[in-house]
């Protein structure tokens, strides 16, 4: 099982996904897959659970409300369903000291509140 990593501290999202259920995710999220260059991806689980897999250590998990894997950049990784599920992936990149977020609406990002 992979130990949750600690997020850093100055991660700040910018977009997320729609929500997505074991009935619409998308084929290519099942498949192998990663971020681009600086942006990380941060999965939440509203529902049930998702199964989460690093292809670079191999290591697998299975996703549980309240726990938000860390995907980091550039990082192969795949989900797979393991029951009835709803979720969603935010996208972050590091906020350097001079800059605001990107998107600091509450209502986007309501784990915030």
């Amino acid at each position: 099982m992979i130990a949750v990593p600690e997020w850093p501290e100055n991660l700040v999202g910018y977009k997320k996904t729609r929500e997505f259920s074991e009935k619409n995710v998308p084929a290519a999220l099942l498949r192998d897959h990663a971020t681009a260059a600086g942006v990380w991806g941060r999965l939440h689980v509203l529902e049930g659970s998702l199964g989460f897999c690093d292809q670079v250590s191999g290591e697998t998990m299975v996703l549980s409300p309240g726990v938000h894997q860390c995907i980091y950049p550039d990082r192969v990784h795949h989900v797979s369903i393991q029951e009835s599920v709803r979720f969603f992936v935010e996208f972050c990149h590091q906020k350097a000291d001079d800059k605001k977020e990107i998107d600091d609406d509450p209502d986007k990002f309501p784990h915030r509140k």
